[in-house]
This record gives structure tokens, C-alpha cells and sequence, in this order.
């Protein structure tokens, strides 16, 4: 059962051809991580899955939702779809612990003490439960972006993109976060897609790598085969290169 896909997908910025001819079909529960180099469509690729990028041609579905349906309301795909960005995006006038149940309170309206109970589940499940009380400026940038996978996971959702999650961070942060997320990737209900250039990361727990250089899917394999052996001679070249650093 297809949670996400893409088919047929074109995207523009005025003349500059962001996706081409994008088709790409991810299932309910896994795990897919999309690698290549800078400026290759993938933040772009991730950012239409919740609309904050609209496509121009094609279709994509969402949790059985056309996006490209002016009738499709947005909202309601943005309940089941969560999103963590590069940089947390974290009220820094509330507390962590507000940070998470803002939204669940307001658009869930979820029950007051059920909203705090699930929240501070949630903080111990990214080892900041300690941490409830303090504001964003007290924490580092690691400590924010797993107060912000958790602030995510607040909304129950179906399915969770991660657009360069660790970039922004200091190298000695990365790892907490990414522990993180392969504690939420081992959950099997949980679909997954991740744009990251953290290579031991998808070697570990992507179900699918997919290759992105200049707005279009050049390799779309298994993560085995993608690290051994894969087709695309312009992936091979990307991962000659980063093997080397």
C-alpha cells in the first residue's frame, strides 16, 4: 500500500526545472533515503509531500490525497504527514514541553492532561526528559532538533520527512539525533523519508536509496545494491567521491 507517490511530477522555479518527470512510490512503513549532491531536487522533492512546495504537473498522492487537487485540503494532510527541517523551527518563547504540545492542543484538540502525558513520553523516548521546563536558548542544537523530532511525533502522524536533520549541527551533536531516528525507523508502522548525507546512517536503516543529481531519479535500489553495486554510473561517481572523505 502506497503511503507517497509521485507520478509524473514536474516542478518549476520560473524557468529553472527543479523535478523532472519524478515518479517514485514509497510504501506504508518504510524507510527511503535520498542521497546526491547539493542542489539536486531533493529538499525540493520532500517539501511538496506537505505542500510547502506546490507541484506544476503530474500527480502525487499523500495518504491517498491528490496534492495537485485544488479541492485537497492541505490541513489535512499535514495531520498525518510531519515535517523536521534543518533548522528546529522551535518557539523560542515556550518552554520545551509547550513546543510539543502546542500543536496536538490546537489542532488535535487533544486532552489537556493526555497532551502533557504523551509529551513527556516523548521527551524521554529523545533522552530530554529532563529538559521540559527549559527554553530553546538553554538547549544545544542537537538537544532542539530531537525536542523538534519529538514535537513531530506529538501528532501521532503516519508518516515523517526529515530534510537534512544533522547538517546544521555540530559534528559531536549528530550523533544523538541520528540514534534518534533509528529508534523511530525500527518502529514498522512509521514511513520514513529522509534527505541526509549521513551514509552509515542510510547503510543502516533505509529499507531504499534513491539517487537525485539535477531534478531527476537516476537510481532507486535497494540499500544493499546501492552501496555494492549501483547502475547509474553518475551515483557510482557520487559515491566514489564520498567514500573518499
Amino acid at each position: 500500500m502506497s503511503m507517497i507517490e509521485f507520478k509524473n511530477v514536474e516542478k518549476y522555479y520560473g524557468d529553472f526545472h527543479a523535478l523532472k518527470n519524478v515518479n517514485l512510490s514509497i510504501d506504508a512503513g518504510e524507510t527511503v533515503v535520498l542521497i546526491g549532491p547539493s542542489g539536486s531536487g531533493k529538499s525540493t522533492l520532500i517539501r511538496t509531500i506537505n505542500g510547502l512546495e506546490e507541484i506544476q504537473e503530474g500527480q502525487l498522492i499523500v495518504n491517498g490525497y491528490d496534492l495537485h487537487d485544488p479541492k485537497t485540503d492541505i490541513n489535512r494532510i499535514r495531520k498525518n504527514v510531519g515535517m523536521v527541517f534543518q533548522h528546529f523551527n522551535l518557539y523560542n518563547n515556550k518552554s520545551t514541553l509547550e513546543n510539543i504540545m502546542l500543536a496536538p492542543r490546537l489542532v488535535l484538540k487533544r486532552d489537556e492532561a493526555e497532551n502533557k502525558k504523551v509529551a513527556m513520553e516523548l521527551l524521554d523516548k529523545v533522552g530530554l526528559a529532563d529538559k521540559a521546563d527549559s527554553m530553546p536558548s538553554a538547549l544545544s542544537g542537537g538537544q532542539k532538533q530531537r525536542v523538534a523530532i519529538a514535537r513531530s511525533l506529538a501528532m501521532k502522524p503516519k508518516a515523517l520527512l526529515f530534510d537534512e536533520p544533522t547538517s546544521a549541527l555540530d559534528p559531536e551533536m549528530i550523533g544523538d539525533v541520528l540514534d534518534v531516528m533509528k529508534d523511530i525507523a525500527s518502529d514498522s508502522d512509521m514511513t520514513m523519508l529522509v534527505v541526509t548525507h549521513e551514509m552509515n546512517f542510510a547503510k543502516q536503516v533505509a529499507d531504499r536509496v534513491i539517487f537525485m543529481d539535477a531534478g531527476e531519479i537516476l537510481e532507486d535500489s535497494t540499500t544493499e545494491k546501492f552501496f555494492t553495486n549501483p547502475d547509474d554510473p553518475r551515483a557510482k561517481q557520487f559515491l566514489s567521491q564520498v567514500e573518499r572523505h
